[in-house]
């Protein structure tokens, strides 16, 4: 897998859009970073923009983001904060088993860097690449995780905050060696840190290694209907310059 590849490809298909983040693990931060307040996903803006984030369990406020990214295991308080508070689940004891059958890894006392992919010299060791997408954008990549699969899960849109959507769950597919994608950002805890048109598709390097390959062939490459859909993104690129 060729990164400059890649770039050339999706450069064809959403034009000037902005590139996918990459992150993965390491034991020393790729950038100096600053401590985070609250919800650490509006503090990935310098990796969406073209730079980079790096982030440790000391640098991220949130015991959500601190379980998340695996820094921490769950506070106690976690199931009753995100049952009785927030209201996200019926009960506390759903949170509880959500967590449980997660079993995210333990990656305690290591750093997570956050970088546009036109920063990485190549695949090697990223966990996975994360997309912020427009409603137009995310039909494109959609499409293209659904091209050579009819599982019915491959687009999965499981329960959890952002940080959940945009990391945990990459790493637990990661590890199954697992084919899903995964759709985010639908936490209304994290809405008001990303713009309003925007959420995520998060893809676990496991599945990358396959959807690299089907880029070129599915409906993003010299379709009729697809080239409606990309003049509309890159006319609404330009309205925000």
């Amino acid at each position: 897998m060729d990164k400059n590849v890649f770039i050339e490809n999706f450069r064809k298909a959403f034009g000037d859009y902005e590139l996918p983040v990459a992150f993965w693990y390491s034991e020393k931060p790729l950038v100096d970073s600053e401590k985070t307040r609250g919800c650490f996903i509006k503090d990935l803006k310098p990796a969406r923009l073209g730079g980079s984030v790096s982030l440790n369990a000391e640098m991220i406020s949130c015991g959500g983001g601190k379980t998340y990214t695996g820094f921490i295991t769950p506070p106690h308080h976690i199931p009753a904060f995100v049952s009785n508070k927030e209201r996200y689940k019926e009960s506390p004891e759903m949170v509880a088993d959500f967590i449980l059958n997660l079993d995210m890894l333990d990656k305690s006392g290591l750093y997570i860097n956050f970088s546009s992919i036109s920063n990485i010299g190549n695949f090697d060791n990223i966990e996975g690449l994360l997309f912020f997408a427009t409603p137009d954008v995310l039909s494109g990549l959609v499409s293209w995780a659904l091209y050579d699969t009819n599982a019915p899960d491959a687009v999965s849109v499981p329960f959890g905050s952002g940080c959940s959507s945009l990391v945990a769950q990459v790493v637990v597919e990661n590890r199954r060696a697992g084919g899903r994608v995964f759709l985010g950002l639908f936490d209304p805890s994290v809405r008001p840190h990303v713009e309003p048109d925007i959420l995520s598709l998060a893809i676990p390097m496991s599945r990358f290694r396959t959807m690299y390959y089907t880029f070129e062939r599915s409906c993003l490459t010299e379709s009729h209907a697809w080239e409606k859909v990309r003049t509309r993104i890159e006319e609404n690129s330009k309205n925000l310059m």
